[in-house]
């Protein structure tokens, strides 16, 4: 399961970074330290354009997690669109950093691994799942689906092409499967109930927002060596 944790997993390296981002002078340092304790705060320094520049300048790779780049580059391309809640962009980037694995591509549940490679194939399998099952297989399918059509829509173009579903399908795939599991009991109980209604209703805002963070901002498709690490 995707869950909106990528503020809660900061880590030692990620705060030394950014007070050291932030810090004007050396003797601010130990002031800033004591309000990233502060969780209003701390989201809005992590929202700081002083913050985004040291990460998107920076000629070397980055000693911070996966979970502080992700946060920060969704929460600059996201904030000023529909789906503007830090939520939200939590959520969205908790699902970047868990599909750069790729083993979360092929399946829902990494500890029972399954290989549903196509949307076709996942569609195909809530046709034999439990209630619980297919609550995790739709959040799989609208994750996925986001992900795909949000950091690979010009593998899509090039694919829909040569015959394979376009980028309209993948949007109303993702936003249907968020609004069904939106419904599902198990949304209210881990409280992603309020996330996947945001996703249903901005699927295409979101995309849109990660087609341009993938285009001018991470270039996977092209990106030679790791960016941080």
């Amino acid at each position: 399961m995707i869950h909106a944790n990528c503020r809660a997993r900061l880590t030692a390296d990620d705060f030394d970074f950014i007070v050291r981002a932030l810090s004007v002078k050396t003797r601010d340092s130990l002031s800033l330290e004591q309000l990233l304790v502060e969780e209003d705060t701390r989201d809005s320094l992590l929202e700081h354009d002083t913050l985004a520049a040291a990460i998107l300048d920076s000629p070397e790779r980055l000693n911070i997690s996966p979970h502080l780049f992700f946060y920060v580059l969704c929460r600059r391309v996201l904030k000023d669109t529909p789906v503007s809640s830090r939520e939200a962009t939590d959520y969205i980037a908790s699902l970047l950093e868990g599909f750069s694995r790729t083993a979360q591509l092929t399946s829902p549940d990494p500890s029972h691994p399954v290989e549903l490679r196509y949307v076709t194939d996942m569609m195909l399998a809530l046709q034999r799942a439990t209630p619980h099952e297919a609550f995790l297989l739709r959040a799989h399918i609208a994750n996925y689906t986001l992900f795909i059509s949000g950091i690979f829509a010009e593998n899509i173009g090039k694919r829909a092409q040569r015959g394979a579903p376009d980028i309209s399908f993948y949007e109303a795939v993702g936003r249907s499967n968020f609004q069904a599991a939106a419904q599902h009991r198990d949304a209210h109980k881990l409280g992603l109930e309020k996330i996947y209604r945001e996703l249903a209703d901005g699927f295409r805002d979101v995309r849109l927002a990660l087609n341009d963070l993938a285009d001018r901002l991470l270039h996977l498709e092209r990106q030679p060596t790791p960016l941080f690490g």
